[in-house]
């Protein structure tokens, strides 16, 4: 890392139902001496007021997919997300010049991906970053997504290029879970406590490799002509995130009982299986490869 990190932002309620990060940046705010550290300034933000408001996912379009460049500059988006985006923009952003160093983002899903942490880029500090929390907590899963660098990706995190995004789940919408609502809480300070030591100079244990899950594509439900599904989440799939797929494997059962198997031919790992949010894109998982990288660990 060239560069000490001075300034972090810590979001919440990107998606308006997802209320562990809301409930977590509330308690922040009222408490700010818990994100405090010595060598850097943390800030909160609610990013989406009115739909946090509303308890809904996003009032006209999902703010998660808002911040490409082309859209942040496109005038003509007038949509309260859209406008919403513009104004986060100017307050973390712009991607060429943000105004924090780091950004975290909370979310949570209603699939079973436990805790996962999606790096920001796959710029060595994050994937630094990823290998500790990682080495500290064994059942965390790394992901990247299909738009892994900050030019492509549309996301509120690629305002910034180091960061995470915290999913955790099964948590269902518009509901608190103590348990996730602690994990993510207890992953907050890993990482501002790793940051901080960083900035201090004082050595950490990283390993040398780190094992992610590279998106690669994604499968959707299969319907009908007008748009009813034909097929649900094959019972022996449901809830097996991160278990592997293979040739022949049973991914749907129709409601005619006929099994729809996978045919691909190489071994894939699945992600936000059955997401609430995702059927209204059609999607049913997203299909990841394993990858181990090798960090350079000086």
């Amino acid at each position: 890392m060239s560069k000490s990190i001075r300034r972090v932002a810590i979001v919440g309620g990107t998606h308006g139902n997802e209320w562990t990060g809301i409930y977590l940046i509330r308690k922040f705010q009222r408490s700010p001496k818990l994100i405090e550290r010595s060598s850097f300034e943390t800030i909160t933000l609610f990013a989406n007021p009115k739909a946090i408001a509303a308890n809904r996912r996003y009032i006209d379009s999902d703010l998660n997919r808002s911040f490409a460049d082309e859209d942040l500059s496109n005038p003509y988006l007038t949509e309260y997300e859209a406008i919403r985006a513009k104004e986060i923009a100017v307050e973390l952003g712009p991607k060429h010049k943000p105004q924090v160093d780091l950004i975290i983002d909370l979310h949570s899903t209603t699939a079973n991906m436990g805790r996962t942490i999606f790096p920001t880029t796959l710029d060595l500090f994050n994937l630094k970053l990823s290998a500790y929390l990682n080495q500290a907590q064994p059942d965390i899963h790394i992901a990247v997504g299909m738009k892994c660098t900050q030019k492509e990706s549309s996301m509120l995190p690629s305002l910034c290029p180091w960061g995470v995004t915290i999913e955790v789940g099964a948590v269902a919408q518009g509901v608190l879970n103590g348990y996730f609502l602690r994990q993510t809480e207890h992953l907050v300070h890993m990482i501002l406590d790793y940051i901080e030591a960083l900035n201090q100079g004082n050595s950490l244990s990283i390993p040398s490799a780190l094992t992610i899950y590279q998106a690669i594509s994604e499968i959707h439900y299969p319907r009908n002509a007008d748009g009813t599904l034909e097929a649900f989440i094959h019972p022996e799939r449901q809830s097996k995130d991160y278990d592997p797929i293979n040739f022949n494997d049973p991914l749907f059962l129709s409601f005619t009982g006929e099994s729809i198997s996978y045919e691909g031919e190489s071994t894939v790992f699945p992600i936000f299986i059955n997401e609430a949010s995702y059927y209204e894109k059609g999607i049913a998982m997203i299909l990841t490869q394993k990858h181990h990288i090798e960090l350079e660990v000086v």
